[in-house]
C-alpha cells in the first residue's frame, strides 16, 4: 500500500511538471540598457524600474515560480551587449532579455538570442532591420521604429510646407536607417533632399555639421539622431542663429526627456511622433505617477520606459499560458495573445515580431500653454497601427509568408 501511494505521488509530481516546466525552478529576466551614456535618460534606470513594476503587477510569481530581475549597462556597444547576453544565457540562466536601446546592441543580442533559442524584447532600439532581415522567431520589436517616425513626423513636416531637406545623421545603423526611411517619405510627398552629413556617435560639437546644413539652404534640417545628440544639435542650432534665420529643425526621434532638457522655450512648436504620452488618459496618468514615485519623483516616463513595462508584462502572461519558459513556445503564445494595457489598447504581434499599435503625432506646447511640469504635448493626430508600421507585404523577414 505504501509503495502504491509513493507511486501515485511521483505520478502526480511528474504530471504537474509536464503541465508547467520552468528551467531552474524560476523565470529570470535581464534588462540590458544604457545606464551611463547618450540614451540613459530616455531609457536607463527607468526601464529597470518599469520592468520591476510589471513583475510586481503580475503578482511576483509565475505559476508558483520565482520571477527574478537582473540588469546591466551595455554602454551602447555591440560587443559588450553580445558578451553580456551570452554570459546571461550560458551561466546565469536568464530566460529573456528586455529593453535593448541602441540598434547595434539590439542586433548583436538578437543574434545571440536566436542562436540560444531565447526571447528578446526590444523597446529602445529603432531600426526596421529588427523586423526585416534581422527578424527572429523569438525576437520582438515593441515601442516604435524608424518607419513609424518617418510616417509621423516626416509626413507632417512635408505636408506643412517643408519641401527641401538636409540631414544631420548619427553615423551608425540607427541613424542611417532613420534618414533612409524619412527620405522615402519626403520624396513620396514631392519633397527633395539637398544633402546629408554624418556625425560621430555620440557627439557634442555640431558646429561644422550645422554650418553645412545651413549652407545647403534647405528649409528643413532633419535630425536623424536621438537623445543627447538631438538635444545638443538643437541647442547649438539656436546658438548659431540657424533657426532664427528661417531654417527649421525636424527632430525625427524626440523623447519627452529631450523636451524637458531643452525646455519649452527652445522646443515649442516642434512636431514629433511618439508611442506614448504620460498625460493621455487616466490609465497613463496613474501608471506614470507610480513610476515617477519609484524614480524619486520629479520626472515622467518616456515611451521606452512605458514600452518596457508592456513587453515584460506580456512576456509573463505568455509564459504563464505556455506553462514553460522555453523560448519558442513562449514566443508562439506572445503572437497569439492580444496586448491590452495602458500602453497599447489594441496591440497585436505579427509574424515578423513587430508589435503593432497606434502611434501619436504631437506638437510641443508653447510655455504659455503648459499648465505644469511635464505638460508638454498637444496630441495632433492618432496614427493607426496598420498605417504607422511597414506593411507585411514589404517585409524582407523570412518568417513572413508571401
Amino acid at each position: 500500500m505504501k509503495r502504491l501511494l509513493l507511486g501515485a505521488a511521483a505520478l502526480a509530481l511528474s504530471t504537474g511538471m509536464a503541465h508547467a516546466q520552468y528551467s531552474d525552478g524560476k523565470v529570470k529576466i535581464g534588462v540590458l540598457t544604457d545606464l551611463s551614456g547618450t540614451y540613459s535618460d530616455l531609457a536607463g534606470k527607468g526601464t529597470i524600474v518599469a520592468a520591476q513594476m510589471a513583475i510586481d503587477d503580475f503578482g511576483g510569481k509565475l505559476n508558483g515560480q520565482t520571477i527574478e530581475l537582473i540588469s546591466a549597462d551595455h554602454q551602447n556597444k555591440a560587443d559588450i551587449a553580445s558578451g553580456i547576453a551570452r554570459k546571461w544565457y550560458d551561466t546565469e540562466q536568464v530566460d529573456v532579455i528586455a529593453e535593448l536601446v541602441t540598434t547595434a546592441a539590439a542586433i548583436a543580442v538578437r543574434e545571440v538570442s536566436k542562436e540560444k533559442g531565447k526571447v528578446d524584447l526590444v523597446s529602445g532600439a529603432a531600426s526596421t532591420p529588427l523586423t526585416n532581415d534581422k527578424c527572429s522567431a523569438t525576437g520582438f520589436h515593441w515601442t516604435y521604429d524608424t518607419y513609424a517616425m518617418a510616417v509621423g513626423t516626416g509626413d507632417a513636416v512635408v505636408k506643412s510646407g517643408g519641401k527641401t531637406w538636409f540631414f544631420l545623421t548619427a553615423d551608425y545603423a540607427f541613424g542611417h536607417n532613420l534618414q533612409a526611411q524619412t527620405e522615402r517619405v519626403v520624396k513620396a510627398n514631392g519633397g527633395t533632399v539637398k544633402g546629408a552629413v554624418k556625425h560621430p556617435f555620440p557627439n557634442s560639437d555640431f558646429s561644422s555639421f550645422l554650418l553645412q546644413a545651413q549652407a545647403s539652404g534647405a528649409q528643413i534640417i532633419g535630425l536623424a539622431n536621438a537623445g543627447a545628440d538631438t538635444i545638443n544639435a538643437i541647442k547649438q542650432a539656436k546658438e548659431f542663429g540657424i533657426t532664427q534665420a528661417g531654417q527649421s529643425l525636424a527632430g525625427l526621434l524626440v523623447f519627452i526627456t529631450d523636451v524637458h532638457s531643452l525646455g519649452l522655450e527652445n522646443a515649442q512648436g516642434m512636431m514629433l511622433t511618439t508611442g506614448f504620452y504620460w498625460d493621455m488618459d487616466d490609465q497613463t496618468r496613474a501608471w506614470s505617477k507610480r513610476w515617477s514615485e519609484k524614480m524619486g519623483g520629479g520626472k515622467m516616463p518616456s515611451m521606452v520606459h512605458a514600452g518596457t513595462y508592456s513587453q515584460v508584462l506580456h512576456y509573463l502572461k505568455s509564459t504563464a499560458a505556455a506553462k514553460t519558459d522555453e523560448g519558442i513556445k513562449v514566443a508562439d503564445e506572445m503572437r497569439k495573445l492580444p496586448i491590452a494595457d495602458f500602453f497599447a489598447k489594441n496591440g497585436k504581434i505579427r509574424a515578423d515580431g513587430r508589435m503593432v499599435h497606434d502611434m501619436y503625432l504631437a506638437q510641443v506646447k508653447k510655455p504659455s500653454e503648459s499648465k505644469g511640469p511635464w505638460d508638454y504635448y498637444k496630441i495632433v493626430r492618432t496614427i493607426p497601427g496598420d498605417e504607422a508600421y511597414q506593411p507585411l507585404a514589404e517585409s524582407t523577414c523570412p518568417l513572413v509568408k508571401k
